[in-house]
This record gives structure tokens, C-alpha cells and sequence, in this order.
């Protein structure tokens, strides 16, 4: 007879396999396809404090349950049986909301609790091990959930693509992929996707397309970007699966021969007739447009660009976007839609898939105090230059001053050398002239780095042909140089920049859609470079717009029309309810058109009076001499006032404060008072766990040993930034447990040991005492092997491990505290 397994003294894990598994298995899951197990959902939020960094540490979903690969429809998760049976259930909750399925079960091994949202009436129920649905139950509850027809679910379950390489989408892009997809097969025929930057949008719109490809819904499609760049990555990295059925459209020709058609609006398009090439083909043609970067070209109603997804109106339209464009003028949603799923940059740093951010805001005397010339002061050229008080707006716009530009120089080359002096940097200024003189006074500030390579500062900007050739190298993390890169608009979008540890605002933002992207440079993680963070260096109070309520969410819808641009009053009910055109604007219509790179297909250029044209000049365009007029002075005293450094806390708000503030706040929320943390430290078989639990909520202890000294325990860390205990060192805490001599007890291998294992502290800390490996060095070589001196000066492991736990007592007993 078997005997009966006691499940109290099981583990998690042999809970799941002696008994949820084969619960799951024997309704017919099947365990190679619809079946895994520590399903990974979040990277683990990067905390960010000082030039350190570390990753919490994030459980993984126990049991994800599939209809197929692309569709999750139930969350699993364990206990062991010493907890109530629907202990797990809040976790799996959590789980199950992101990856949007209406199933949870929790259990302990002795049946399920099953938490059902399609079930209007009884969330959750108890149900036994056997009675746990079947596949094609559970699948039937979740279609009637979501509203499927049946003719529709060829499309919807139609699998994404898998290269075999273990890659698959994550939560969050499954999530906008499957809500696309549905949308599509629904008849959906406008689509918009807002995803931040750095968070996938091309690979998420390659597994859309992909999904409605190879279902056959969609059998032409065209992939529309306004930057040569954007088409040239999708066509090589993320689109390459559609192989030979792909083309780039160029020469302004559309062949019908392909199935996938990449192109530049430029290409498709311009201000003469025989430039259209988008007529060559029916309206009809395609029947699937993607919109890149929506934000740009496309969302203006008198956008040149726009006429093109006229012409094609019959096609299902999607447009991705980091930043929904909503002003006076011009609305993303007013013509795709809400959109059908939005991720944040704050959720993407949440999750840790996107860098977080240090600020460092300097302000300079004459940006905060103004300049004003003296009576009949000429400028460099012998130009009078006119008298009144300039101000941050006005410098590098109509007014140089070399001093200043001198100033931004030192602080990004001193801040460089302080931290890494190869950190990939990105130096964003008002205009081509600017970036060409911060390019020079870069290089003169560095002439070591230089003297190595001369390509270690550029200028990468839309006139310079030299500069824009090492676009490719500098966003590439295995080539060294360019290291720093100055520019003004080209470098704003489309630059996938991902060990980018450096972004400078030298340059007046007044656009959140900009403000966004440049941000957004920064944004990606690139762990095996060791890029988890990076810096904003601010001169111009660009960051400001961090404070506005719109950073991080979904605009409001402010497009405002005015009653008298219209003939009657039927005319602006169409354009309030959106379906009206706005005749009052420009040709060329979208105010960030001078984004866009001039390629040598594109011949035509947008209105030069567009208002960013107009201040800035623009990367892309070639500047007039008499569209600003600019004054250049030298000799003025320019000197930094403030500098302030803050960092992106939990509510996604930046906070000025010292480390010490931020553990003080962090620990005192965990621990109310120094009896808690120490009975918790005490109470601790390893004190390595605390440290490590510590760590996770984002006390960083190298950071720490800064600010407070190298010398202390994590302990006397604590105890001294958080409860004003006055400190010991690791050497003064070994010294007095030395005073006890409570050694005499044990013998002499033993004491020896013990001796030694408080020096290794008083050098290194606890983690040495903790560590058994440590027995295999120096000294504790010299008394034998691990094994000898582990039965011959204790009389086993489980003695020996109970002599360290009395030595750590010792370390941190209250005596010592108050000594």
C-alpha cells in the first residue's frame, strides 16, 4: 500500500508537480503547447541613486494556461499547503491583468479557489483538483466573454511569429497585438496604438501585420514612415521574416509584384501632380496601412501626407505613436480613434523594460538674470546689437554668447570624466550654427579623448553628410566612437540609441510631443552593455515638462476650430463630432515637419514659415542667413548658480533629495522603529537575505557607503541614517566580540576559525561569515580541507552553522548597539 504523502511539509514546487500539474494534465492540457510554468511578465524596475544602480527582483507567474501561443486565457498560482488555499489569489489577479484573461486559480495542493470573470453573478468558488475545466471549457467561456464570431476567430487565433529562438512578445505587446488583431477582425477599419518609446512598436506592428498576413484578412500592405532611417531598420531587423514578399518602394514607383511595401511618404508623394506615385495603383490596392510615428506628418488635416491615406480610405489604417499629438491644430485621435491600448513610459519603468532618469538642472546667471548690451555695443562682426534684456530664450537663437556656450561645454565634459567618459552622449542645441560651435568647444575641452580618435565628438545633423554617416556607428553599443554627438532636430526621433547614457537639453522645448521623444532617446536597456539608466543634464529648464499633468498620459482632445471658418452651422457640427475638414490651414500643414529628413526622393520642402521652421532652421533644411538674424558676443562673465539632482520615484514624479532621505523614508515604511529592524535583523538566519530584501526596495549600499562611510555594516548603515544611532564600524564590532572571548567554549580549530571569520568581517563584512565557501581560503586553508574543519572543529555542518549564527549574535547584540 502507497503511503500518504504529507503535504505540510511539501514546498511550493512539489505542490505544483505532485499535485496542480497533474490535475491540469488530466482534463487535457496539453503540457508542450498550452502549458508553462514561471512565466516571467515584468524585468524588475531599476532603482536609480547616485552613478549606481540595481533591479528589484520580480516573481514570475507560477502556471500561465494557452489556447494557443498567442493566446493566454488563465493564471495559476501556487502555495505551499501550510497556507490557506487562496492565498495566491491577489498575486494571480495581478498576473492575469496583464496578460488580459478573465481566469485565475489559486490552490495549495488541496483543490482551487477559481476567480472567474465571465461569471456575472459568483466571482469565486472552491472547486476539488478534479473538477478543474477543460481546455475547450475554458476557451468557450473566454470567447463568449470577449464577444468572438465564430467567422472572425481564423484571424484572431492565427499565431504570431516565432523564430524559434525562445522570443516571444511581451505582456504588453501581446496585449496591443491580440487587441489590434481583434479590433481588425471586427471590422475595426481606424486603429490607434500609443506604446512609449524604446517599448517595441515596430516589433509589435511587425506580429500584427504578421497575424493578419498569414490569416490572409489582409493581403496588401503598405508600412508608411516620413524618415529614411525608420524604414531601413523595419525593412532590416524586425520585418525581415517577410523575406522576398517585401520591397522598400523607391524611384516613386509601386510594384504591384510584392505583398509588404515599406516607404517614405516622400517617396509616395509631393507638390506636383507626376509626384504622386501613389496614384499608379486603384485605391483599392492595399488594404492594410501602418502609420509610423502617427504623430508627426500624417496627423494634420492638410498635411500633404494626409492624402495619401485619403486616397487609400477604403484600407484599415493603425497608427503607432509614443506621442499622440493633440493641439489647437492637429488630433491623432480625432481621426484613428481612442486608442485601442496605450503603455506609458511610467509603466514601461515600472516594469523595468525602460531606463529610469536623473535630472541634473543647472541654471546659468545670465539665463536666470538676462543680459543687456551696453549703449552702442557691436557684436563679434561689427553688428550693432539692438538694445534690450535677453533672456534663456534668446541665447543660441538671436543671441551667442561663446562664455556660455563655453560653460555647457565644461559641465558636460566634467560630468563625462566624473562618471564615463565613453557614456554614448547626445547633446541637443537650438539650431545647426549651435551645434556646430557646442561640436568645437567639446573637442577643444577634450583634446586627450580626440587625440585617440577624432571621432569621438560629431555633429550629426541633416546638412552634414559626414556627420549623418556616423548615425549608424553611434547608436550601434559595439562600436566605441562617436562617443558624443551634438545635433538639433535630426537626433530627436527615430535614433534607437540604446546604451545612449546621456541626454543634454542645451535647447528651448516648448512641444510635449518633442520633449517626449528627445526624452525617449534615453529610454531603452541594454543590460549586456550595463545601460539601466541614464542622465538629463538640463541648462534650459526643458524639464520642467516633467510637472506637466499630460507627461505621462493620454492628452485631452484640444483641437479648437472657430464658428467663423465656417459656411453654416452644419459645417462645424462636422468637424466638432470629427468628420469635417478644417480648410483654414497651411499647405503644408504640420508644425514638426522640419523632423523630417530631406531624402533624395523627396524634393519638395514644407512651408519654411512653419513655426519650429521659423525659430529653429532646422537639421533638415538648409538655414537661410536672413531667417534669424543672430548677434555674437564674447568677453561676458557667465557663471552656473544651482545645480539640482532628482530622480524618478514610484509615482512616476521627480523628487529632490539625498540618498540618506531616500533610505530614511524607504526603511521607516518596512521598519516604524529601530526595535522592529533590529528583532527583524536578529530574527534573521542570513543576514544576507535582509540586505538582498533591502536592495530589492531600492537601498542601493554602494550609494549609501558614499555618503555615510565604507567602513560600516548594513546594519550600523541603517541603525545610523535611519535612526540617528551613532555608528560602529566593522572593525569595532569584531574588536568587542573579540573582548567577550565567549570562544573559551569551543575548541581550538574552532576558535581559530571564529578568530579568522572576524577578521574577514571587519575587512568585508557579513556576507564573509555567511559564506561556507570561505572555509576554502586563506587562512582557514592552513587548518585543513572545508569537510575536516567542519567535523573536526564543530562536529558537523548543522553545529557549524549554529556557531555562526551565535558569532552574528554576538556581532549584533545590544550591548554592542550601545557601547
Amino acid at each position: 500500500m502507497e503511503a500518504k504523502i504529507d503535504k505540510s511539509k511539501l514546498s511550493e514546487t512539489d505542490i505544483i508537480s505532485k499535485f496542480i500539474l497533474p490535475a491540469v494534465k488530466k482534463v487535457g492540457w496539453d503540457d508542450m503547447t498550452q502549458i508553462r510554468q514561471e512565466v516571467k511578465l515584468r524585468d524588475g524596475k531599476v532603482i536609480v541613486r547616485g552613478n549606481a544602480a540595481a533591479r528589484r527582483t520580480v516573481k514570475s507567474a507560477d502556471i500561465v494556461l494557452y489556447h494557443k501561443p498567442s493566446m493566454p486565457l488563465a493564471v495559476i498560482e501556487a502555495k505551499a499547503n501550510k497556507h490557506e488555499i487562496g492565498k495566491g489569489m491577489q498575486q494571480g489577479l495581478d498576473y492575469a491583468n496583464l496578460l488580459d484573461v478573465p481566469f485565475i486559480f489559486a490552490s495549495n495542493g488541496d483543490g482551487f479557489i477559481f476567480h472567474d470573470k465571465t461569471n456575472a453573478t459568483t466571482l469565486e468558488t472552491e472547486i476539488a483538483l478534479a473538477d478543474f475545466p477543460t481546455p475547450q471549457q475554458l476557451w468557450d467561456k473566454f470567447c463568449n466573454w470577449k464577444g468572438y464570431k465564430t467567422e472572425n476567430l481564423p484571424i484572431i487565433t492565427q499565431d504570431y511569429y516565432d523564430d524559434g529562438s525562445g522570443k516571444s512578445p511581451r505582456y504588453y505587446q501581446l496585449q496591443a497585438i491580440n487587441k489590434t488583431v481583434e479590433a481588425v477582425a471586427a471590422g475595426q477599419d481606424r486603429v490607434l496604438l500609443v506604446m512609449a518609446t524604446g517599448t517595441g512598436k515596430t516589433y509589435t506592428a511587425f506580429q500584427i501585420i504578421w497575424r493578419l498576413w498569414k490569416a490572409k484578412a489582409k493581403k496588401r500592405i503598405l508600412f508608411l514612415a516620413d524618415r529614411n532611417i525608420l524604414v531601413d531598420q523595419t525593412k532590416n531587423n524586425d520585418f525581415q521574416p517577410f523575406g522576398t514578399a517585401m520591397t522598400k518602394v523607391t524611384g516613386r514607383t509601386v510594384d504591384p509584384a510584392f505583398e509588404v511595401h515599406l516607404a517614405l511618404y516622400q517617396a509616395l508623394t509631393g507638390p506636383e501632380e507626376q509626384q504622386k506615385a501613389y496614384k499608379q495603383v486603384d485605391p483599392n490596392f492595399f488594404d492594410l496601412i501602418v502609420v509610423d510615428e502617427c504623430h508627426r506628418g500624417s496627423a494634420a488635416e492638410d498635411s500633404a501626407w494626409r492624402e495619401i491615406l485619403d486616397y487609400f480610405s477604403s484600407a484599415t489604417q493603425i497608427g503607432l505613436t509614443a506621442t499622440p499629438k493633440e493641439t489647437e491644430e492637429v488630433s491623432n485621435i480625432e481621426y484613428f480613434g481612442e486608442p485601442i491600448y496605450t503603455y506609458s513610459l511610467k509603466q514601461g519603468i515600472e516594469d523595468g523594460f525602460l531606463a529610469p532618469y536623473k535630472v541634473i538642472r543647472v541654471d546659468i546667471d545670465v539665463d536666470v538674470q538676462g543680459w543687456r548690451p551696453t549703449k552702442d555695443q557691436v557684436d563679434k562682426h561689427g553688428e550693432l546689437i539692438e538694445d534690450r534684456i535677453y533672456n534663456q530664450k534668446d541665447f543660441d537663437r538671436t543671441l551667442v554668447i561663446d562664455e556660455r556656450t563655453e560653460l555647457v561645454a565644461k559641465t558636460i565634459t566634467s560630468y563625462l570624466q566624473k562618471t564615463d567618459p565613453m557614456a554614448k552622449t547626445i547633446v541637443f542645441c537650438d539650431d545647426i550654427d549651435h551645434a556646430e560651435r557646442m561640436r568645437r568647444a567639446l573637442v577643444n575641452l577634450n583634446p586627450e579623448q580626440v587625440a585617440k580618435n577624432e571621432k569621438y565628438v560629431m555633429k550629426i545633423t541633416g546638412d552634414d553628410e559626414i556627420g549623418k554617416a556616423q548615425l549608424d556607428n553611434f547608436i550601434n553599443p559595439k562600436k566605441k566612437y562617436p562617443v558624443i554627438t551634438t545635433t538639433s532636430e535630426l537626433m530627436t526621433t527615430g535614433v534607437d540609441a540604446k546604451t545612449c547614457k546621456l541626454v543634454v537639453l542645451d535647447q528651448s522645448i516648448q512641444s510635449m510631443t518633442k520633449f517626449k521623444q528627445i526624452v525617449g532617446r534615453g529610454t531603452r536597456i541594454d543590460d549586456k552593455y550595463g545601460k539601466l539608466w541614464f542622465t538629463i543634464l538640463d541648462f534650459k529648464k526643458a524639464t520642467e515638462l516633467f510637472a506637466d499633468e499630460h507627461f505621462d498620459g493620454i492628452p485631452e482632445r484640444v483641437k479648437v476650430t472657430k464658428p467663423e471658418d465656417f459656411d453654416n452651422e452644419d459645417e462645424l457640427t462636422d468637424i466638432i463630432d470629427g468628420t469635417g475638414e478644417d480648410e483654414t490651414a497651411n499647405p503644408f500643414g504640420d508644425e514638426e515637419m522640419d523632423d523630417t529628413i530631406q531624402e533624395p526622393d523627396a524634393p519638395y520642402e514644407p512651408n519654411a514659415n512653419s513655426a519650429d521652421n521659423a525659430n529653429l532652421g532646422g537639421d533638415d533644411w538648409t538655414e537661410e542667413s536672413d531667417k534669424v538674424r543672430k548677434f555674437y558676443v564674447n568677453g561676458v562673465a557667465v557663471k552656473a548658480l544651482a545645480e539640482r539632482i532628482q530622480y524618478y520615484d514610484s509615482d512616476g514624479k521627480l523628487v529632490t533629495e539625498s540618498f540618506k532621505d531616500y533610505t530614511r523614508k524607504t526603511i521607516i515604511k518596512e521598519f516604524a522603529s529601530l526595535d522592529e529592524f533590529a528583532k527583524k535583523w536578529q530574527a534573521s538566519d542570513r543576514k544576507q537575505a535582509i540586505i538582498d530584501e533591502l536592495a530589492d526596495m531600492g537601498v542601493i549600499w554602494e550609494v549609501l557607503e558614499q555618503e555615510v562611510g565604507k567602513e560600516l555594516d548594513p546594519f550600523d548603515m541603517i541603525c545610523h541614517v535611519v535612526y540617528d544611532m551613532p555608528p560602529l564600524t566593522r572593525k569595532e564590532r569584531a574588536d568587542q566580540v573579540k573582548k567577550r572571548n565567549y570562544f573559551t567554549k569551543y575548541g581550538d580549530v574552532a576558535q581559530q576559525v571564529l578568530q579568522s571569520l572576524l577578521d574577514k568581517y571587519a575587512d568585508a563584512g557579513v556576507s564573509e561569515v555567511e559564506n561556507i565557501t570561505v572555509l576554502k581560503v586563506a587562512p582557514f586553508t592552513e587548518l585543513g580541507s572545508m569537510t575536516e574543519i567542519i567535523k573536526q572543529g564543530f562536529g558537523g555542518k548543522p553545529q557549524y552553522l549554529a556557531a555562526i549564527q551565535e558569532l552574528e549574535a554576538q556581532l549584533y547584540s545590544i550591548d554592542s548597539q550601545t557601547a
